[in-house]
């Protein structure tokens, strides 16, 4: 099974898959450490990518994905995928590959990234996400207001996720 965590900049994409992940004993990856080095140079001049900038990188984390799921692995992916065909184009079935919306106020999110430093996320980016970002109503929403273990807990018990559930 394949767990995509998705939602906006500072929602905790990447603490969340980390631990769950480990909780699981899955694989993790993190979709920023696939990003072309444009469009990195772009997001940490503060510009928005767009969707030209996007296919080829959601092309390579769904070639991932595939070759994980074809190896019989198990993995949690943190990525934005903040629009319906980004997540299709990633393969989301809600069989396979299950999403998962963190999502938080628009407060509590810049406040989150207002402690942080991002390799090439800049906060000023917070704003056209949330105007860019149409959750599914496929996906389980899990608010962020709370620790990322009681986040991990509230995801493996609803979607009934455990150490052999591998595929």
């Amino acid at each position: 099974m394949i767990i995509l965590l998705y939602g906006v900049s500072g929602c905790g994409k990447s603490t969340v898959g980390r631990l769950l992940a480990a909780q699981l004993n899955w694989i993790f990856l993190d979709a920023d450490d696939y990003h072309s080095a444009a469009n990195i140079e772009k997001m940490r001049n503060g510009t928005p990518l767009n969707d030209a900038d996007r296919w080829p990188w959601l092309d390579l984390l769904a070639a991932k994905l595939t070759e994980l799921q074809a190896q019989g692995q198990s993995a949690v992916l943190a990525c934005s995928a903040l629009k319906p065909a980004y997540r299709q184009r990633l393969g989301v079935d809600e069989c396979h590959v299950r999403s998962v919306l963190l999502t938080g106020s628009p407060a509590l999110l810049a406040a989150r990234l207002a402690l942080r430093q991002h390799a090439f996320m800049a906060a000023s980016l917070l704003q056209s996400q949330l105007v860019t970002l149409e959750p599914s109503a496929a996906s389980l929403m899990v608010d962020i207001n709370q620790s990322p273990e009681a986040i991990i807990h509230s995801m493996i018990e609803t979607l009934h996720l455990d150490q052999d559930s591998a595929s």
